[in-house]
C-alpha cells in the first residue's frame, strides 16, 4: 500500500491521450521504451515538467532498434524534436511514436513524411531534396546520372505546375497513389 510509483499524473495521461492516437496503457508502454534507452538520464517520475525538459540525445534515439536501419533516422529525429536538434523530450518521442502508429491517419503521416523529405525546410521538395531522398533510399548505390534520371522522372510525373519542385499538395497527390506508404511509415510499440 502506498508503494506505487506514479510516472504521470492523471491529467498528464489524459492530455497525452487527447493529443495522440494512444490509450493510457500504450502511452505508458512508449514511456517504458523511452526510459529503457537511457535509464540513468530518464527518471521514473515524470509528474513535473520533466517530460518537456529532459532531452534524450539524438545518437541514443538513432540507435534504437525501431530506427537503427532507417535511412532517414537523423531527419526523423530532427523533425520530431521541438528545437530541430534531434534530441528528444518524452513529449517529442511520444509524438513520433503516435505519428508512426497504425492508428495515425494517412494525412498526418503524409504531412510528416513531407517534412522528413524536405531537408532544407523550405516547404517544397526541390531537386536537392529529391536527390538526397533517393540517395538515402538507395543507400548511395546509384550513380549521379541515375539519380538525376530518376529525379527528372519524378518531377515529370508529379510536378503538376512545372516549377521544378513538389509542393505539399503535389506530394500528397503522389502519396495518395502509393498504397505501400502507410505500411512503411510506422513503428510498433
Amino acid at each position: 500500500m502506498g508503494n506505487k510509483v506514479t510516472t504521470f499524473t492523471d491529467d498528464q495521461l489524459e492530455a497525452y491521450q487527447d493529443c495522440t492516437f494512444f490509450t493510457r496503457k500504450e502511452i505508458l508502454r512508449v514511456f517504458k521504451r523511452y526510459q529503457e534507452l537511457a535509464p540513468d538520464l530518464i527518471p521514473f517520475n515524470m509528474t513535473g515538467d520533466e517530460s518537456r525538459k529532459i532531452k534524450m540525445p539524438v545518437d541514443v534515439i538513432e540507435g534504437m532498434a525501431e530506427l537503427y536501419e532507417n535511412p532517414f533516422k537523423t531527419r526523423v529525429c530532427e523533425v520530431f524534436s521541438e528545437d530541430g536538434s534531434g534530441n528528444m523530450s518524452f513529449d517529442d518521442f511520444l509524438d513520433m511514436f503516435s505519428v508512426f502508429s497504425e492508428a495515425a491517419p494517412r494525412d498526418i503521416k503524409t504531412a510528416y513524411g513531407f517534412r522528413i523529405y524536405d531537408f532544407d525546410g523550405d516547404n517544397y521538395l526541390s531537386r536537392p531534396d529529391l536527390e538526397k531522398t533517393l540517395t538515402s533510399l538507395t543507400q548511395d548505390e546509384l550513380t549521379a546520372e541515375e539519380v538525376a534520371f530518376v529525379v527528372d522522372k519524378v518531377l515529370e510525373e508529379a510536378d503538376l505546375d512545372d516549377d521544378g519542385m513538389l509542393s505539399y499538395i503535389e506530394f500528397e497527390h503522389v502519396i495518395s497513389r502509393a498504397p505501400d506508404f502507410l505500411n512503411t511509415f510506422h513503428i510498433r510499440i
